[in-house]
């Protein structure tokens, strides 16, 4: 459980659901058993990944204080079996989304996997706009949800481009995206001396006072705004839900101002719980307030 990261995981879960409970409503066909695969499919990548992380960050884990306990740097499992443990749950989803669901879901799972471990995992030693890349692979699950949503191919037309673009599926990596953003921030800077003992290179490491990373939080939580109301203006979501949208996320900025001006370690805590709050209710807002497609 600890070496595959299993309760974040369970993010992936329900944002993946979201995207297919969306496709379903916009046009794909409800499919409980295809959900059902889509779920595990999506959930062993998530795991695999989870995997290779850790095998990968072992030193920089030992480091950190919140880390240290993992069951690598804390040798509980060796790495041989964890790197055995991670190509079977990365294999394993990836070939069942392509055989259980369609090839536009297994391959977005894929990109998934390429893009957290082989550009944002690395890049954490390197650049802090690491955080923008593994926010785009954190954005692809609901994605991939809403690709299983059309169900398997049939006509034999190849990669069905036309389905992933539309403003559904934006909408669902645009929040993704977005929310995460705040939400690692202050993460970062609330954990900003482990970061730095690890030789992650981010954006809080030098910034004592807070000012940069309360800056940046806010930037990105306004970004919130015209997500929020998207749905109703690109016509997949009642107005109402524009409404909801900008009430809640009003209350993220609000949280965001106030840790820009006081910026301690218990205002970065409260936005970082309202950013665990803010994505179920979005979510939920707008499947609520789905126009039958």
């Amino acid at each position: 459980m600890a070496l595959t990261k299993a309760r974040l995981s369970g993010l992936v879960v329900v944002t993946t659901l979201a995207g297919y409970w969306l496709g379903t409503d916009r046009g794909g066909d409800f499919d409980g058993w295809r959900l059902a695969h889509t779920l595990l499919g999506t959930t062993l990548c998530a795991f695999g990944s989870a995997v290779f992380n850790q095998l990968i960050e072992i030193e920089p884990d030992a480091r950190m204080a919140r880390t240290a306990s993992r069951p690598l740097p804390g040798r509980r499992i060796p790495a041989t079996a964890a790197f055995m443990i991670g190509v079977v749950l990365s294999g394993w989803g990836v070939v069942h989304l392509v055989n259980m669901v369609n090839v536009e879901a297994a391959a977005l799972a894929a990109a998934t996997l390429i893009t957290y471990l082989f550009i944002y995992t690395p890049l954490k030693q390197r650049s802090t706009i690491n955080t923008l890349v593994g926010a785009v692979s954190g954005a692809l699950p609901p994605v991939i949800g809403w690709a299983a949503a059309a169900g398997p191919e049939t006509t034999a037309l190849g990669f069905r481009w036309e389905w992933l673009n539309r403003a559904e599926s934006w909408w669902l990596f645009a929040l993704l995206f977005f929310w995460q953003l705040p939400h690692f921030l202050a993460i970062n800077w609330m954990y900003r001396d482990d970061y730095r003992r690890a030789g992650f290179v981010m954006w809080s490491n030098d910034d004592e006072s807070g000012a940069l990373t309360s800056l940046l939080a806010l930037i990105f939580s306004l970004c919130l705004v015209p997500v929020a109301v998207a749905p109703a203006v690109a016509g997949f979501a009642g107005w109402w839900v524009a409404v909801a949208g900008g009430v809640l996320t009003g209350w993220l900025l609000w949280l965001a101002v106030k840790f820009r001006r006081d910026r301690t370690r218990p205002s970065a805590r409260r936005l970082f719980f309202a950013t665990l709050a803010y994505l179920p209710i979005a979510l939920i807002v707008v499947l609520a307030g789905s126009r039958q497609g």
